[in-house]
């Protein structure tokens, strides 16, 4: 005999965020495309009675120039999350797979959200060695997200939030050692201060520490990172730090970046302008300036004008 639910309040939610852009990259192509990740999502929440709720989220990434799903394909069709949950006094659980507790977290202390591939410093510095699962894109790298994942987010106490993940299965990927990956993020956020700190390790034994604040005055906010990212066997690692401002005038938001790497014994730095125009809460323009400096690759210069709009 089946059981009565106690309430039966659900909500159904589709959303997104539509992003195409004409831009110079810094390989000196010149395309149309994303510049900022899209992606079309459906999420949904129903109210179980006694503060117990569930959720779903399903999350699907693309091109915007040319339809094709993320990467030509190549990554999984719900690329960006698939994960069903529950939630209450005791925060929040979710089941399959998404964003790792560092990923999930770390783009709140860049101007440009690590999502920006003309002038985001986060986007080529922060975590390079430490893939949150060396195989899970059809056999490729994946930069963020957990297949076969348990994620838990804790209520916010005193203004601190913890985020825990963790693989319930041992990845193996070709000539590394098998083993189950995990991550741990403690946030806070109070009034004009907010900071991270955050440990990964994934399947493969590479592991990445990030530390990062930010504060907010007025209409300005100044920003800082640093990310020391490691690869198990070949010794391989990455020293980073990163700087960033905002501030908004009216409309218009200005953005500023700079990244300082150390990758083993050679440093590269990253430079970054950019500012957004809002024509409405949804949409905006921008553009976006980014400029690599390598040890020995030399100097490369990226820039793009684009759009994007959420619903």
């Amino acid at each position: 005999m089946p059981l009565a639910a106690s309430a039966q309040d659900s909500q159904v939610r589709i959303s997104g965020f539509l992003d195409a852009g004409v831009f110079r990259g810094f390989d000196g192509v010149n395309q149309l495309g994303t510049i900022q990740r899209s992606n079309l999502a459906f999420s949904g929440v129903e109210d179980l009675g006694g503060g117990l709720k569930a959720s779903f989220r399903l999350s699907t990434r693309f091109d915007m120039g040319d339809g094709l799903g993320e990467d030509a394909g190549r990554k999984p069709f719900w690329h960006d999350e698939s994960t069903v949950g529950l939630e209450g006094g005791f925060g929040k659980v979710r089941l399959g797979r998404a964003l790792s507790a560092l990923w999930a977290q770390d783009w709140q202390f860049d101007p440009w959200s690590n999502n920006n591939r003309v002038a985001s410093p986060a986007w080529y510095y922060w975590h390079p060695l430490t893939p949150s699962d060396r195989v899970s894109n059809n056999g490729f790298a994946e930069y963020g997200r957990m297949n076969n994942g348990i994620f838990y987010d804790s209520p916010t106490l005193g203004g601190f939030t913890l985020h825990l993940s963790g693989s319930a299965e041992r990845t193996e990927a070709p000539g590394r050692k098998a083993g189950r990956g995990y991550s741990a993020s403690l946030n806070y956020a109070r009034e004009a201060l907010s900071g991270m700190l955050a440990y990964e390790r994934n399947g493969s034994g590479d592991r990445d520490v990030f530390v990062a604040g930010k504060y907010r005055f007025g209409k300005a906010a100044v920003m800082a990172a640093y990310d020391d990212s490691r690869m198990a066997e070949r010794g391989d690692k990455s020293r980073s730090a990163t700087l960033g401002a905002t501030y908004q005038v009216d409309a218009v938001t200005f953005k500023a970046g700079y990244g300082r790497q150390r990758f083993n014994d050679d440093t590269n730095q990253f430079f970054a302008l950019g500012a957004d125009y809002a024509l409405s809460r949804r949409t905006t323009l921008y553009a976006s300036l980014g400029h690599q400096r390598y040890a020995h690759a030399g100097s490369r210069t990226a820039v793009g004008v684009g759009m994007s709009h959420a619903f």
